[in-house]
């Protein structure tokens, strides 16, 4: 565990400081916030790292997908959250890249009588642009914009309401939500 890095400084004041800033992402879907605090091991962004350390403890199957699967962070998931690291199938959270997450239907999806019983993907983008895909429902007023990878895939998720996945998108310390109840128009 030799380049371990920290934790939250103050654990309780920056995780609650940080839970409601992706509260406040998952509430209005397209917004950029940005997530102040420590570092993960590298791949891993910042705003992942804050958000593992504010979601995910000892009762939550993690998957690392891709490059996220390493010794490094494997180790510091270990350390920090002591959240067992699962497949896909199994997941509660999953961090990697769109292209080391997919497919989506790898993940749970819910059931009609607990729908919240489904997985929630932090991908990690090159950045966050608000612009490209128009999102429209709950929580946004008129319409927001988001760039994202794969808006075709993640319209299907959409449809497939009230199952489905959420989704934390993060570059740097920025991250922005897409929950499954999000419209996807047009880019």
């Amino acid at each position: 565990m030799d380049g371990l890095t920290p934790g939250f400084d103050q654990p309780a004041t920056d995780a609650a400081r940080a839970f409601r800033m992706v509260l406040d992402a998952m509430a209005h879907p397209g917004r950029i916030v940005t997530l102040d605090g420590p570092a993960a091991p590298a791949p891993c962004s910042q705003a992942a790292c804050v958000a593992l350390l504010t979601l995910a403890d000892a009762t939550t199957p993690l998957h690392l997908a891709g490059a996220h699967d390493c010794g490094p962070l494997r180790d510091w998931v270990a350390f920090h959250l002591a959240a067992p690291l699962v497949g896909p199938e199994d997941a509660t959270f999953a961090l990697g890249t769109w292209g080391a997450l997919g497919p989506l239907t790898a993940y749970r999806q819910g059931a009609p009588d607990y729908p919240d019983r489904s997985a929630t993907l932090i991908v990690e983008m090159p950045a966050l642009v608000p612009n490209g895909t128009r999102l429209t429902g709950p929580g946004i007023e008129t319409a927001a914009y988001l760039s994202l990878p794969d808006a075709g895939a993640l319209r299907g998720n959409a449809a497939r309401f009230p199952l489905g996945l959420d989704f934390l998108f993060t570059s740097g310390a920025q991250l922005a939500a897409l929950p499954r109840t999000t419209k996807l128009g047009d880019s």
